[in-house]
């Protein structure tokens, strides 16, 4: 029996979902499978009744939860203070609308994480790192962004934005064919602009400024519906579902993508902040970002020509 193995079994047990379950754990569904089964061997009892539409803890699963819990946190705090993170201040981190469902789990064993409530646009977040207001923040960044404020980055999440027009069509359109606005409330919304021109002037898409904050929201609901032409939604609208006569459409030709950056102090040694950049960004991969067929603003720090480094 190893802890990973209880680790394992008590996101199982909590998501009672394998797939979301291996999506907090960052791992292959197959291997979590693989996993509990070799737990169940070890143990000699079943954990989970499962079949294809639920999973369910077994009696003795129920009664090895606590016990697996208990497990799993003092190995945590083991951790913690053999590292001497322990005693060290708490890594403050803020965000601005992306952000992982598994905080604490990411975080766990090496450092105490605190959570901003103050939720800003990204330059904000990026300059309250900068000044020293935060520790870290996921925001969206360029490359002139990080040299002006002294800051490193690393991805953490990308998405992939979406037309919204009016009627039932679902079919893809061209990046051309887009309508993108800008707010002239740039206090708000200057990351969006620059990204929104940026997509514009690169790909031929029509810009239509606005000053009634309509770049997301139900406001922006109406601004596609009197256009009348498929509009690109803004990532802090990427979920939204409150318009029912209006329907998603995929963006080709090229698709564009907007990138969530880690971002921490340059001169920044505290082992702390530098623990949680390695927890939040070992695994992530590049999300993508190198599938043929996608955009990137140019100064975008994961854009393939800085990655080659040209």
């Amino acid at each position: 029996m190893e802890l990973r193995q209880l680790r394992y079994f008590v996101t199982v047990a909590e998501e009672l979902n394998f797939g979301r379950a291996a999506e907090r754990l960052r791992i292959a569904g197959p291997s979590l499978s693989q996993q509990i089964k070799a737990l169940e061997r070890d143990l000699k009892v079943q954990l989970f009744d499962r079949d294809r539409r639920s999973v369910a803890l077994t009696a003795a699963g129920v009664a090895l939860l606590p016990d697996a819990r208990a497990l799993v946190r003092q190995a945590d705090e083991l951790r913690r203070r053999v590292t001497g993170l322990a005693s060290d201040e708490p890594v403050r981190i803020g965000c601005v609308n992306w952000c992982p469902v598994d905080w604490s789990e990411r975080a766990a064993g090496v450092a105490t994480l605190r959570v901003d409530t103050w939720v800003m646009p990204s330059h904000t977040q990026a300059a309250r790192v900068a000044d020293g207001s935060l520790d870290l923040a996921i925001c969206w960044v360029q490359n002139t962004d990080l040299a002006e404020l002294d800051l490193s980055s690393r991805l953490v999440g990308v998405d992939r934005l979406y037309a919204l027009s009016a009627g039932a069509g679902t079919e893809p359109v061209d990046a051309k064919d887009t309508v993108v606005l800008v707010d002239t409330d740039t206090a708000s919304w200057s990351s969006w602009n620059r990204y929104a021109e940026q997509f514009a002037a690169a790909t031929g898409a029509r810009v239509m400024r606005t000053d009634d904050g309509g770049v997301t929201g139900p406001t922006f609901f109406e601004h596609v519906r009197r256009l009348g032409r498929p509009v690109l939604n803004n990532p802090k609208g990427q979920n939204d579902t409150g318009a029912g006569d209006l329907a998603r459409r995929p963006v080709c030709n090229p698709e564009p993508l907007w990138t969530w950056s880690l971002v921490w102090r340059r001169a920044e040694d505290r082992a702390a902040v530098l623990a949680v950049v390695d927890a939040f960004t070992r695994d992530a991969g590049d999300l993508g970002i190198g599938a043929a067929g996608v955009w990137l603003p140019a100064e975008d720090p994961y854009h393939r020509a800085h990655q080659r480094g040209q």
